[in-house]
């Protein structure tokens, strides 16, 4: 009798039941399109941090460098005598200003900590590479000259300077200052890192049995300006490394120019056992704010730093869009649902109005106020579940608009923990990579729809039924048989 009755009212009240309906709908719709794009804004924030820091990063230990320790620029100590043009090279390998290093020890120290599922060890060096020649005319000198604090490649000062001990010489002098990073990498764990967030494009990667090899892996871009390939030879403070891979990050740019093994990193820098930054894995998303704690008690002085600080310093239309989404969005779509709801409780309220008689008359017939309310309340469900659907299907049709259409967004990532070296050499943070601000990554916005964004549709027209019928069957409730059989409809 229920649902005999209740299809028969609803094919009798076909339009106003789709207008309560497409009310509903139109709510419920908009909330589903903002779920979706706030979804798609983590996950193009996420796809941001993974690619500067590394997949599977949870937390990076870094240290800063107390005052006065690791200032200043790179001294060349460039021997000039004779006459003639006379060619000059030196390279020096460094730790970014203001950089400190933790130690090995340390990492054990880290590795060793409650929750902690795995944690390797980087070290990011600077490459100060000068190549000089020398056109002298009689005299004989010794300087040095300040190679970090130089015009750039190609200057030619005057070389009327005043030697020690000897003669002033004459004559000019052309010199390139070159400057690139290189990242000592664990080659016994690549899945955490810096090279987890790239791809190997051509060659092949690096095999734990290289960790003392004269192999390098080399970022694309780098690559294609230095003309590298697979199989090219590189040379680092005298050592020549071959180009065993060229890799590429999935957006932006990767922390360093070269990765080499760590052991040869540490062994050319004379950092032995020293790293600059550690990378941590926590065994689940619910123990990262313990371990960060843990490893702060554990490693003083350190600076620890998880993705979830890093994701508030994404700037760039990224996050004015994510802002956008969650406030303006959020407020909008809880406004239209919160209309919507309101707008189907007088509808129903109306249609209830509109049928004093009936309703008066079934209670006239032994009718309950009980079942007559379950009655209105079946019905206005019915309604809250018809435009659920179509509120669904409207919510899917905005996502994949948005999916479709939408603009590519840019994001940069600002630094407040670390200080970038000559060169661009990042010095801390995940990877290091957070001084790169100026490095901007594009990323294209989609706006997915989950299982969840749905139960939330669903559950909103439910809710929406629910609020209408009780509403509506509240005034009928009200209802008196012989009030309502006085009336006409």
């Amino acid at each position: 009798m229920f649902f005999t009755y209740l299809r028969r009212e609803l094919r009798r009240r076909r339009k106003a039941a789709l207008v309560v309906s497409m009310g509903l709908a139109l709510g419920i719709g908009l909330v589903l399109t903002v779920t979706s794009v706030s979804a798609g804004m983590k996950n193009a924030q996420s796809q941001v941090l993974h690619s500067l820091y590394g997949l599977g990063t949870d937390i990076t230990v870094t240290k800063q460098a107390s005052a006065g320790q690791g200032g200043g620029g790179q001294q060349f100590g460039i021997k000039r005598s004779g006459s003639g043009t006379q060619s000059s090279s030196a390279d020096r390998l460094t730790v970014s200003p203001g950089t400190a290093t933790l130690t090995s020890a340390q990492l054990a120290t880290i590795a060793g900590q409650n929750g902690v599922s795995a944690a390797v060890g980087s070290l990011l060096l600077n490459d100060f590479k000068f190549d000089g020649s020398f056109k002298l005319q009689g005299g004989t000198s010794s300087n040095s000259s300040g190679a970090a604090g130089s015009s750039g490649a190609g200057g030619r000062p005057s070389g009327g300077e005043g030697g020690q001990g000897g003669t002033p010489p004459s004559g000019q002098a052309d010199f390139n200052l070159n400057t690139f990073t290189i990242q000592g990498v664990d080659t016994g764990n690549l899945t955490l890192g810096p090279l987890s967030s790239l791809k190997i494009t051509s060659g092949v990667n690096f095999t734990s049995a290289q960790s003392s090899a004269l192999v390098a892996v080399a970022d694309a871009s780098y690559a294609k300006s230095k003309k590298l390939s697979v199989g090219s030879t590189v040379t680092i403070s005298g050592s020549k490394f071959k180009v065993i891979g060229i890799a590429t990050a999935s957006s932006g740019s990767s922390t360093a120019n070269l990765y080499i093994p760590l052991a040869k990193a540490q062994t050319l820098a004379d950092q032995k056992d020293r790293l600059t930054t550690v990378y941590v894995k926590a065994t689940g998303s619910q123990q990262i704010a313990a371990v960060k704690s843990e490893v702060q008690k554990a490693v003083s002085g350190t600076t620890v730093t998880t993705a979830s600080d890093l994701a508030s310093t994404v700037s760039g239309s990224l996050s004015t869009a994510a802002d956008l989404a969650t406030n303006l969005g959020k407020w909008l779509s809880l406004a239209v649902l919160a209309a919507a709801f309101l707008i189907s409780s007088l509808l129903t309220s109306s249609a209830v109005n509109r049928r004093v008689r009936e309703f008066g008359t079934l209670k006239a017939l032994g009718w309950r106020s009980k079942r007559v309310i379950g009655q209105v309340m079946g019905e206005a469900l019915v309604n809250g579940l018809i435009g659920g659907v179509l509120g669904i299907a409207l919510g899917l049709a905005g996502a994949a608009a948005i999916t479709a259409f939408s603009p590519t967004l840019s994001a940069s990532l600002g630094s407040s923990t670390a200080n970038s070296g000559p060169g661009g050499g990042p010095g801390g943070g995940f990877g290091g990579a957070a001084a790169k601000a100026a490095q901007e990554v594009s990323v294209h916005l989609t706006a997915p729809v989950t299982v969840a964004s749905i139960g939330i549709a669903v559950a909103l027209a439910v809710a929406g039924g629910l609020v209408a019928g009780g509403f509506g069957g509240w005034r009928a409730s009200r209802l008196r048989p012989a009030d309502a059989l006085r009336r006409v409809e």
